[in-house]
C-alpha cells in the first residue's frame, strides 16, 4: 500500500513536471520571433521603463497611455537592464507569468479538490491558445491571475491551519497570502472585482469555522491576510487619493453605463462573453484568432459539462468565474474581448478540469482501462498539436498581425539606428492615438526601438518628432520618414 501511494506521488510530480515543461515550451519557444513587431502601448510600457531605469524614478503608477499600474512596468524595466530594449525582453516577463500560473493553478486545485482535476485544468491552461498568447504579449494584464490564484492557494491553508491549532504557521502562511492578494492590485484595473470573491471564501471559511469552535483563530488569520493586503496596496491607494482622475481612467468612457441602452447592453455582452468560449471569440487579431472561440472543442464541451457539475458540486469556480466576468461585461469596448477577461481563465479550465475528470469517469465503466488510457493520450497529446499549431501556424503566420502589431513602425526603428548619428533624422506621425507628451502614441514603438523616448536621448542621437502639420520644418537634407 505504501509502495502505492509513493507511486501515484511519483506520477503526479512526473506529470507536474511535464505540464510545466509543456508550458514554457509554448510560452518561450521563438519568443524573438512571436508575436511580430511591437504594438505601441507594449513599446509604451518600454519606454517608461527605460526611463525609470535612466532617472531612477520607478513609479506605482504611469499616467500616460489612460494610466496603467506600475509593477508590471518596474519589472519589465529589469529584464531591459539585462537585455536591452528589445522587444522580447519586454515580452519575457510575461511568459514567467505564465508559467507560474499554471504551477499555482495545479497547487490551488489539488488542495481544493484533487490531483485529476488539478492536473487535468493545468494542462488545459498550459496548452491553450488564449493564455498561450497573453502569457507572450507585454501587457501587465497577465499578472492578475497569477496574483489571484496564489493568494488563494495560501489563504486556503492559512484557514485550515487555524482551525487544527497550527497558529504560527497559518498565521506566517496568512501574511504571505496577504502579500500577493495586495500586489495583485497593482496589475490591472479588472482585479478590484476580485475582493467579492475573496468575501465568499472568507464567508465560507467562517461558517466552517463556527461550526468546528475555532472563530478566534479565524478572525485572526483573516485580520493578518486583510491587515497585509492593506499595507501592501496603500502605496497605489495613496496615489489615487492624490490623483482621483487615474483611478478609473478611460473605464468611464468605455462602460455600457455611458450607453442610451445599458439594460440592452449588458445583456448583450453577457451573451457575447458566455458565447466567446464554444461559439464565436474576440476578433482583434492581438488578442485571438479573430472570432474563433477561446476554447479548443474538445475542452469546451468539459467546459460546459464542468458548469453542471459545479452547480451541483463546487460552486467555487462558478463564483470566480462571475466576479471575473463583471469588468468585462460591463464595458462596451470590443466584446467579446479576450485581454479583458483573462481574469476568468483560472475559472474557465477548473471547470474544464471537472468536466474532463466527469467524462473520464462516466467513459471508465464501460471502456477498458488500455483503450481509455490510449484515447486519453491521443486527446491530450491532440491538444498539445492543435496548441502548436493555432500560435505559431494558423496566427503566427497570419498576415494580419504585421498590423496589428505594429511590425512596420519596428522596421522604421531599426532602419534610423542603422543611419548615421550625424544624419539628422525626422519622425513625422501622421497616424491616429492617444498623446504621450504632445506626441500621438504610435510614435511610441520608434522611440522603444531607437531609445529615444525622452527630448535629452533624442538630442544626443539626432532623431526628432514632428506632427504631421509640421513635415515642413524638416530641413533639406534630412532623412525623413512617415508614420502613417
Amino acid at each position: 500500500m505504501v509502495r502505492k501511494l509513493k507511486n501515484l506521488k511519483l506520477t503526479a510530480a512526473v506529470c507536474v513536471v511535464a505540464i510545466v515543461i509543456i508550458a514554457t515550451f509554448l510560452r518561450l519557444y521563438q519568443i524573438t520571433e512571436f508575436p511580430p513587431g511591437l504594438y505601441p502601448d507594449e513599446a509604451m510600457n518600454g519606454n517608461n521603463a527605460l526611463e525609470a531605469l535612466a532617472t531612477g524614478d520607478f513609479k506605482v503608477f504611469y499616467p500616460e497611455n489612460n494610466g496603467r499600474e506600475g509593477l508590471f512596468i518596474n519589472i519589465q524595466a529589469a529584464f531591459l537592464s539585462v537585455f536591452g530594449n528589445e522587444p522580447w525582453a519586454l515580452r519575457l516577463p510575461s511568459a514567467i507569468f505564465g508559467i507560474l500560473t499554471i504551477l499555482g493553478l495545479y497547487l490551488l486545485l489539488k488542495q481544493l479538490w484533487n490531483k485529476n482535476v488539478a492536473l487535468l485544468s493545468a494542462f488545459f491552461m498550459a496548452t491553450s491558445f488564449w493564455h498561450i498568447n497573453f502569457s507572450r504579449i507585454g501587457f501587465r494584464v497577465i499578472m492578475a491571475p497569477f496574483f489571484l490564484i496564489w493568494a488563494i492557494y495560501l489563504l486556503v491553508p492559512a484557514f485550515h491551519q487555524s482551525g487544527s491549532k497550527k497558529w504560527g504557521s497559518a498565521a506566517l502562511v496568512a501574511l504571505a497570502g496577504g502579500i500577493f492578494y495586495g500586489l495583485g492590485f497593482h496589475t490591472y484595473i479588472a482585479y478590484r472585482a476580485t475582493p467579492i470573491l475573496i468575501l465568499v471564501l472568507l464567508f465560507a471559511f467562517w461558517g466552517k469555522a463556527k461550526k468546528e469552535n475555532w472563530l478566534p483563530n479565524f478572525y485572526k488569520a483573516a485580520g493578518i491576510f486583510i491587515a497585509t493586503t492593506i499595507v501592501v496596496t496603500l502605496p497605489i491607494l495613496y496615489y489615487f487619493a492624490a490623483h482621483p482622475q487615474d483611478f478609473l481612467g478611460r473605464t468611464t468612457q468605455v462602460s455600457i453605463f455611458s450607453s442610451a441602452t445599458p439594460v440592452k447592453d449588458l445583456i448583450s455582452n453577457i451573451a457575447q462573453t458566455i458565447g466567446m468560449f464554444n461559439i464565436s471569440g474576440d476578433w482583434n487579431w492581438r488578442h485571438n484568432i479573430a472570432g474563433h472561440p477561446l476554447l479548443f472543442w474538445p475542452v469546451g464541451i468539459a467546459f460546459l459539462l464542468g458548469i453542471a457539475v459545479a452547480i451541483r458540486k463546487f460552486r467555487f469556480p462558478l463564483w470566480w468565474f462571475g466576479v471575473a466576468a463583471l469588468p468585462v461585461v460591463v464595458s462596451n469596448e470590443g466584446i467579446p474581448h479576450a485581454l479583458r477577461a483573462i481574469l476568468m481563465a483560472p475559472a474557465v479550465f477548473m471547470l474544464a478540469g471537472l468536466g474532463g475528470v466527469q467524462i473520464y469517469e462516466f467513459l471508465k465503466k464501460s471502456v477498458s482501462k488500455e483503450l481509455l488510457t490510449s484515447g486519453g493520450c491521443i486527446v491530450l497529446g491532440l491538444l498539445i498539436v492543435e496548441a502548436f499549431l493555432s500560435y505559431f501556424i494558423v496566427w503566427g503566420k497570419s498576415y494580419e498581425l504585421t498590423g496589428a502589431f505594429s511590425q512596420n513602425y519596428v522596421e522604421i526603428g531599426r532602419e534610423l539606428n542603422r543611419l548615421p548619428k550625424e544624419l539628422p533624422k525626422y519622425v513625422v506621425i501622421k497616424a491616429d492615438g492617444v498623446l504621450v507628451r504632445g506626441i500621438p502614441m504610435p510614435s511610441q514603438t520608434v522611440m522603444f526601438i531607437t531609445d529615444t523616448f525622452t527630448p535629452e536621448k533624442q538630442a544626443a542621437k539626432n532623431i526628432h518628432y514632428l506632427l504631421y502639420n509640421q513635415e515642413s520644418l524638416a530641413p533639406p537634407g534630412a532623412y525623413v520618414v512617415v508614420i502613417e
